[in-house]
């Protein structure tokens, strides 16, 4: 039973998964600025702003660095996966979505009936890898500094 409680002890893998879900709510504010709606959906798709995949993997290296020191070879490590997925959201699925958007028009042209649709949106542009990249780290900072784990969270609450 102590093992199923330490996870939640996990102070990296908590702040670090906070900061992906929020950046994914901050997706419905970004979109209510840009178009005007507000879509609850758009937190459970892929691409727009801000990158929640950039957010996830900066506010784990951010928490590493601090938890292990930022001197540390896990703490390089997970820098280099940080600009690994980073690179590809904006480079490699943003030229996906592109080539996807390319083929629903083609098939649409060669077949009108056609009930092909491939997703359009799988990547980021810079900004939006960008500022997911900074709210990871703003989140997960401070949270580890002030709060700690969500064990400590939790007993800060009850008592």
């Amino acid at each position: 039973m102590s093992e199923f409680f330490s996870f939640f002890n996990n102070s990296v893998l908590f702040w670090s998964l906070l900061s992906c879900l929020l950046a994914q709510l901050f997706k419905i504010v970004f979109n209510f600025f840009s178009t005007g709606e507000i879509r609850f959906g758009i937190i459970f798709e892929t691409g727009g702003m801000p990158s929640s995949h950039s957010a996830l993997i900066t506010a784990a290296t951010s928490g590493i660095g601090y938890e292990l020191g930022f001197d540390s070879s896990i703490f390089a490590l997970s820098v280099a996966i940080a600009l690994i997925v980073m690179y590809d959201a904006s480079g490699v699925r943003k030229s996906a979505g592109i080539q996807a958007a390319e083929i629903n028009k083609l098939s649409k042209k060669l077949d009108s009936q056609s009930e092909l649709l491939l997703k359009e949106t799988l990547g980021h542009t810079k900004i939006e890898v960008l500022v997911g990249g900074l709210l990871g780290p703003l989140i997960t900072l401070p949270g580890m500094f002030f709060l700690g784990s969500p064990l400590k969270i939790f007993n800060l609450i009850i008592n």
